[in-house]
């Protein structure tokens, strides 16, 4: 998957400028036709001039078929070396060199492409040291010769990446990175994030490949396919994470652009589409296991509240038949009788209250008893008392000394 996914970053610029056809705008197969009339014979006699156009000819089928076929890709990459290497022409060198590497790479020929890619490298060194061509009789410019450079140093990390060697993919990287920031190269810059945030996804590293695509995003021109892809790959990194809703957020702005662009990044749409239509299904699953969490809480907090109202009356039961116990106790071993009336402990604490004027709810509360408890009390008051109501009890009470 890793390998697939840096080849196709490694060609995602090709296609973006030359949607498979070369810079100035040919279609391969003329093109193709053009380089074919070139034989040995006529190589042979050819101006430089001549030698400089065919040489761009075939660099640049050698560009058109490395997303389309790597042989061809190869052939015309060595047809392109066999004029540049003997004339020293070091750009045109390591650019073929990094294009063949780039091909063995994909067909996962590492040491071949590792080959090349040194070749591509030696080739740089040379046009920094002073080497001069035609086009360039004064010699590279620092610019053009830390282009061809980091283009290359992406290509070496690309290869130590599929090669599970991350640490020297990181540092290849790296120097890509700096000569990108050094001349402002945002577009390189956002391609090369959007890499190392692959990797670290590949590397279980979510953290890190969330800080990568976040720098891909902030590289990324305004409404543009890095754009997108970024945001396709933060929506990815917070789906695994379980953040759907924020996945979606990402996932539904690249799909955005993604629709728009159909033609041009149908492959692209369809994986975003697949995480979509992946995160949704979470989020529904959270939204479930929420509101089935909810109705848990609720209907725990129902039994809580069942419960305690269950404890509360049981303990009131408890306090009543402890009352009734302690009466029957109290009738068993009774106080001294008052002018011949015998009252419990808890007849004299209600018959008190009585007096004072307190309700039967209200002695229910003081005593921690029922009302219904209170008002068997206050019949068996008015029985002993041998009285009609509340009034005569308390008078007749007060007569006997039992207040």
């Amino acid at each position: 998957m890793r390998r697939l996914t840096a080849y196709l970053l490694a060609t995602l610029v090709c296609v973006l400028s030359f949607a498979y056809n070369d810079h100035r705008g040919h279609k391969l197969d003329s093109l193709e036709r053009e380089v074919g009339r070139w034989t040995p014979q006529a190589i042979d006699r050819a101006s430089e001039g001549e030698l400089l156009a065919l040489n761009r000819a075939c660099r640049d089928l050698m560009l058109g078929y490395s997303a389309l076929n790597g042989e061809k890709c190869i052939f015309y990459a060595r047809r392109a070396l066999s004029i540049s290497e003997p004339r020293a022409w070091e750009e045109a060198n390591a650019d073929a060199c990094r294009y063949i590497g780039q091909c063995f790479w994909a067909s996962e020929q590492y040491d071949s492409s590792l080959f090349y890619y040194r070749k591509a490298l030696a080739a740089v060194e040379r046009m920094a040291g002073g080497a001069t061509s035609r086009t360039n009789p004064e010699g590279y410019s620092e610019k053009e010769t830390d282009d061809t450079r980091s283009a290359l140093y992406g290509a070496i990390g690309n290869l130590y990446n599929v090669m599970d060697s991350i640490p020297l993919a990181m540092e290849w990287y790296g120097k890509a990175g700096a000569i990108f920031d050094k001349y402002g190269w945002n577009q390189s810059n956002s391609i090369l994030h959007y890499n190392i945030g692959e990797t670290w996804v590949e590397q279980g590293d979510l953290r890190k490949a969330v800080q990568a695509y976040e720098k891909a995003l902030e590289f990324a021109q305004g409404d543009s396919l890095m754009a997108a892809m970024a945001r396709k790959g933060l929506g990815r990194v917070y789906m695994e994470e379980g953040k759907t809703w924020k996945a979606l957020r990402y996932l539904h702005e690249a799909d955005e652009y993604f629709s728009s662009h159909e033609k041009e990044e149908l492959n692209f749409s369809k994986e975003n589409y697949e995480y979509m239509s992946a995160a949704l299904l979470a989020q529904r699953k959270q939204i479930i296991l929420i509101a089935a969490g909810c109705v848990l809480v609720v209907l725990l907090l129902i039994g809580l509240l069942l419960l305690g109202k269950k404890l509360r009356n049981a303990a009131r039961e408890k306090t009543e038949v402890s009352a009734v116990l302690e009466e029957a106790l109290s009738e068993m071993q009774p106080a001294p009788a008052r002018d011949g009336l015998q009252l419990s402990k808890r007849e004299r604490e209600i018959l008190d209250l009585l007096a004072k004027g307190y309700t039967t709810p209200q002695i229910a509360g003081a005593l921690e008893l029922s009302p219904e408890t209170i008002k068997w009390y206050r019949k068996k008051l008015l029985v002993k008392f041998d009285v009609a109501n509340t009034a005569e009890l308390v008078n007749q009470a007060r007569e006997s000394n039992c207040l």
